[in-house]
């Protein structure tokens, strides 16, 4: 039987390690949806989403995502290879946001997003997995932290991946992303009515996990 786990929530709420960490715990695979969004934006390039709709549709048919592995050796591949670490910058996120706003590009990998979750059971990560992508999910989480907390947090994520950023350009890119995801009128950021809320901002990683699995321990895998 197929399970999925979804959590969502705004930029820098720690979803990618929450959600590694527990795909890793459950045996299952990783999904981590803002990567696919921030693939294509590279894919595409900086001012994609002033383009005409039409242009854009063949572009994004001629993309494929597939998902390999399991836990943290879950691998998303574009086109038969790995996701390229240049979409890890906040520029390019930030671009993610932007195409994220229309409708076509969102349908476009809510399709490929459902098409994985059919093959194979999954935590997933993004803005909208429990109240649009998988709306039929067993467990379902939203995250949220005060924005100087994640501004930190992305920060030092950052710095441990070797890109030098300044925190306070962080903390601005961050309210931009939030409020263009909050406020979009396709899928925007918001909970689903069913989703366990759980605000990180005083808890530390480990602790957080602990809450999630205690939650679907309660609801059985």
């Amino acid at each position: 039987m197929i399970t999925i786990v979804t959590l969502d929530g705004p930029a820098g709420v720690g979803k990618t390690t929450l959600a590694t960490r527990l795909a890793d715990l459950l045996g299952i695979a990783y999904l981590d949806t803002g990567a696919m969004f921030r693939s294509v934006a590279f894919a595409f390039g900086d001012g994609a989403w002033e383009r005409p709709v039409d242009q854009l549709v063949p572009e994004l048919n001629r993309l494929d995502f597939d998902l390999e592995g399991v836990g943290k050796n879950s691998e998303l591949l574009l086109n038969g290879y790995p996701l390229s670490p240049q979409i890890r910058t906040e520029e390019v996120g930030l671009w993610a946001s932007h195409l994220g706003r229309i409708p076509v590009v969102r349908d476009f990998l809510r399709r490929n997003q459902q098409a994985i979750g059919r093959m194979t059971s999954l935590v997933a990560e993004g803005r909208d997995m429990g109240s649009v992508v998988f709306p039929d999910a067993k467990h379902k989480f939203f995250l949220d932290a005060s924005i100087d907390v994640r501004a930190k947090r992305r920060f030092s994520q950052l710095k441990a991946m070797g890109m030098e950023e300044d925190l306070e350009r962080i903390r601005a890119q961050i309210r931009i992303r939030d409020d263009q995801d909050r406020n979009r009128v396709v899928a925007p950021l918001k909970p689903a009515p069913d989703a366990v809320m759980v605000d990180t901002s005083a808890l530390d990683v480990d602790r957080v996990l602990e809450k999630l699995v205690e939650h679907i321990k309660e609801r059985g895998l």
